[in-house]
C-alpha cells in the first residue's frame, strides 16, 4: 500500500481575494465543484492507496475532516502543526509517525493544492516510481515543461537520463527558479523538468536521510511527536519542542544533498496554480482567450480571467486585455495578467493598512459550520449562522452583548439558562446579556439563522466558555 501524505498548510497569499490566510487556495473551489484539497484526496485513493496522512495547521483541522466526509474518505491520521516550518519538518513528521506501525511503509508525499488533471496517467506513473523507492532511493517528480516558466524550481537530468522515459531517470540536480532568459533555455535544452514538489520514498529511507543530512531537524521533530497531544482524533505536535526545528525546505534539508534521488517524468498534466495567471490557463480560455466565472460578463475582452465569487454581485469587463478581476464580497483584484505573482504585494500593503481583508475572508468557518457579517454598525451586527446538521456551539456567555436569533431554515435547539427549546422557521428567542446559552442543530439538514448582536463591544474575544465539544483553546 501506498501511503498519501497531503501537507495542507500554506499562507494563502498567491491567489487573493479567493485564497487568504485564514482559508488558503487548497480548501477554495478553484477547478469545478470540488475543492483542489478535495480532488488531492480522491486522486490519492482507492486501490494501492491507503488512507491518508494530513499535515495542517490548527486553525484548519476541521475543514480538513469537513471535506474529506463531502467526499466520503476519511484520514489515517492528522497531524497539527503548532506552527508552520515549511515542507522539512512536515515531511519528517509524517514519516516518523508512519514508521512508528511500518517502518518499510511507501510514502507518496504531495501538496494538496496541485492540478493533475488526468488521474490515471498520475496514478500508472506512480506505480512506475514504486520499485525505485522500494530499492531505498528517494524519488522526485518532474514534470515535463511547456513554458520557460519562470514561478517554478527545476530539475536537471544526469547525462544520458532520457526527460521523457516511463520510468525513473538519474537525477543531476535542482535549480532555483529562474529567470527569463534561463528558463528559456532550460527548455530548448530538452534535459530540464519542473519541480513539482512531489516525492516517493520508504519511511525509512526519508528517515536515514534526515539522520545524515539534518540530524538536528530529526531530534527536534521526533521530541515534537514523542510528546504529542492526541485530541479528538488529531495528534497536536508538541509546541515547544517543533520551535526547535528549523523552517526549511524538504529540497533544501535534504533533496539538495542526497546521492541516492531518482526523478520520475510526468508529462500529462499539472499546475500548482501559483497564480490568477495559472488558473486562467488551466481553466481553459475561449476562442478569444476569455474565462469568466458563472456571474461574470466579457465584452470586446481578450485573454482576459473574470471571476465573481459572490451570488449576486455581476462583474463586467469592456475593452479589456490581458487582465484578471477576481471580485468578492469584500475586496476585487484588477491587474494586468503578467503581474499576477506580484499579487502578495497587495496583501502586505493591505496588512500595512490595517485591513483585516488581507488575512480574513467575510466567511468565518467553525468546526460547527460556518458565519459571515451581513451588517455591522456602532453597537450592532448583524450575521448570517449555519450550523451543520447534529453540530452544537459551545455553552457559552457574553459581557458585553446580547442577541436576538431568528431561524430561517431547519430547526434549532435553543438553551438559554435553564431554559431548552426547539425553534422552527420563521420563529426567534432573545439571549439576554450575560445568560448562559447555546444553539444545536438536532436535524439532517443546515440549520440556518440570523443573529442580530446588540451592545458596547461586539468582537469574538468576547465569549466565556463553559462546555465545548471540540475541545477548543
Amino acid at each position: 500500500m501506498i501511503h498519501p501524505i497531503l501537507l495542507c498548510g500554506g499562507s494563502g497569499t498567491r491567489l487573493w481575494p479567493l485564497s487568504r490566510k485564514s482559508y488558503p487556495k487548497q480548501f477554495a473551489k478553484l477547478m469545478g465543484d470540488e475543492s483542489l484539497f478535495q480532488a488531492s484526496a480522491r486522486r490519492l485513493s482507492g486501490d494501492g492507496f491507503a488512507a491518508p496522512v494530513i499535515v495542517t495547521g490548527d486553525p484548519f483541522r476541521f475543514i480538513v475532516t469537513e471535506q474529506l466526509a463531502q467526499v466520503e474518505q476519511a484520514a489515517m491520521g492528522i497531524l497539527i502543526e503548532p506552527e508552520g516550518r515549511n515542507t522539512a519538518p512536515a515531511i519528517l513528521a509524517a514519516a516518523l509517525w508512519i514508521a512508528k506501525t511500518d517502518p518499510g511503509a511507501l510514502m507518496l508525499v504531495a501538496p494538496s493544492d496541485h492540478v493533475i488533471p488526468d488521474t490515471d496517467a498520475f496514478a500508472a506513473t506512480v506505480q512506475a516510481a514504486v520499485p525505485r523507492a522500494q530499492s531505498g532511493d528517494l524519488v522526485t517528480f518532474g514534470i515535463t515543461p511547456t513554458r520557460p516558466e519562470t514561478g517554478y524550481g527545476y530539475l536537471e537530468l544526469a547525462a544520458g537520463a532520457d526527460a521523457g522515459a516511463d520510468t525513473p531517470q538519474t537525477l543531476a540536480r535542482f535549480v532555483e527558479k529562474p529567470d527569463a532568459d534561463r528558463a528559456a533555455k532550460m527548455l530548448a535544452a530538452g534535459n530540464f523538468l519542473w519541480n513539482a514538489g512531489i516525492f516517493l520514498f520508504t519511511a525509512d529511507a526519508i528517515i536515514a536521510a534526515y539522520e545524515t543530512h539534518a540530524p538536528a531537524l530529526l531530534t527536534a521533530v521526533t521530541e515534537a511527536l514523542s510528546n504529542a497531544d492526541p485530541d479528538l482524533g488529531f495528534t497536536r505536535l508538541d509546541p515547544a519542542a517543533w520551535s526547535k526545528a528549523d523552517d526549511i525546505s524538504v529540497d533544501y534539508a535534504i533533496m539538495e544533498k542526497a546521492d541516492n534521488l531518482a526523478v520520475m517524468p510526468f508529462g500529462a498534466g499539472w499546475s500548482d496554480l501559483g497564480g490568477w495567471d495559472a488558473v486562467w490557463m488551466e481553466s481553459g480560455p475561449d476562442a478569444q482567450g476569455n474565462v469568466c466565472s458563472d456571474n461574470a460578463t466579457a465584452i470586446d475582452c481578450t485573454d482576459t480571467l473574470l471571476r465573481s465569487e459572490t451570488d449576486g454581485l455581476q462583474l463586467v469587463g469592456i475593452g479589456l486585455d490581458n487582465i484578471v478581476a477576481i471580485a468578492m464580497g469584500d475586496a476585487v483584484l484588477v491587474a494586468d495578467k503578467s503581474k499576477a505573482q506580484r499579487v502578495k504585494e497587495a496583501v502586505d500593503a493591505l496588512k500595512a493598512k490595517g485591513s483585516s481583508q488581507a488575512i480574513q475572508l467575510p466567511r468565518d468557518y467553525r468546526p460547527w459550520g460556518w458565519y459571515e457579517s451581513l451588517v455591522i454598525g456602532g453597537r450592532f451586527q448583524v450575521k448570517r449562522i449555519v450550523v451543520n446538521p447534529g453540530a452544537s456551539l459551545s455553552l457559552q456567555s457574553h459581557h458585553h452583548r446580547s442577541e436576538h436569533w431568528i431561524v430561517v431554515e431547519g430547526t434549532a435547539k435553543i438553551t438559554v439558562d435553564d431554559s431548552v427549546q426547539l425553534i422552527s422557521e420563521n420563529q426567534s428567542v432573545y439571549i439576554p446579556l450575560g445568560a448562559v446559552h447555546r444553539m444545536e442543530n438536532p436535524g439532517k439538514v443546515p440549520m440556518v439563522l440570523i443573529e442580530v448582536q446588540t451592545g458596547s463591544y461586539l468582537g469574538e474575544d468576547d465569549i466565556i466558555r463553559y462546555e465545548d465539544v471540540y475541545a477548543r483553546r
